[in-house]
């Protein structure tokens, strides 16, 4: 027979963790069990699961980060392949916050889009930018040119330059590009112009 007790373990006035404690009489002396499964992962992999569950039914829309704080502070950002209007986060945030107890639960949850000059993480992500100025870092360049192309493993840009001429004097616009691999880039965002 196993029976579960709700325990809060405080440290003075604090609320420390709250836990789920498990008791068996039915183990036997030496058996190796966990004996407290935190609240706080139960309630992560809850919201996990019905993010995920939100995902499936909008394949346009994916995740960049999704955080829950020792406060219950839920943050969910997400991208899409059309990029992400308010209703997108607004149906997300539905998708989760009615699933889930408030009276078991007290959590705070914000749910937003990466945002125009957010740094890109993600391969799928640069897609929907092809035609924009995208600055480009990796170990030992720094790259700032029109993204032309993206496949799964890299993505091109070109630009112009001025660059001396081979012979004589002055310079002369030459037309420039280069291939970078994902695994390279350790930083890349997206320079917004304005235009008058």
């Amino acid at each position: 027979m196993v029976q579960s007790f709700k325990v809060r373990v405080l440290v003075g006035q604090h609320l420390f963790q709250e836990c789920r404690l498990v008791h068996s009489k039915s183990l036997k002396e030496g058996t190796v069990v966990p004996s407290f499964v935190t609240m706080a992962e139960e309630f992560k992999n809850k919201v996990n699961d019905l993010l995920e569950a939100f995902l499936q039914k909008r394949p346009d829309l994916f995740l960049i980060d999704f955080t829950i704080s020792s406060d219950h502070s839920i943050k969910v950002v997400l991208d899409g392949d059309n990029g992400v209007s308010v209703n997108d986060c607004i149906e997300a945030s539905r998708a989760i916050e009615h699933q889930l107890d408030r009276e078991v639960h007290d959590f705070s949850l914000e749910v937003f889009s990466a945002g125009a000059t957010a740094p890109l993480q993600l391969p799928r992500q640069y897609k929907q930018h092809i035609g924009r100025v995208l600055k480009v870092e990796t170990a030992g360049a720094k790259y700032k040119g029109v993204l032309t192309e993206v496949n799964d493993q890299m993505i091109g840009l070109s630009w112009k330059e001025r660059q001396p001429k081979p012979v004589g004097k002055g310079k002369v616009t030459v037309e420039c590009s280069q291939q970078i691999n994902f695994n390279e880039i350790t930083k890349a965002q997206i320079e917004i112009t304005f235009k008058p």
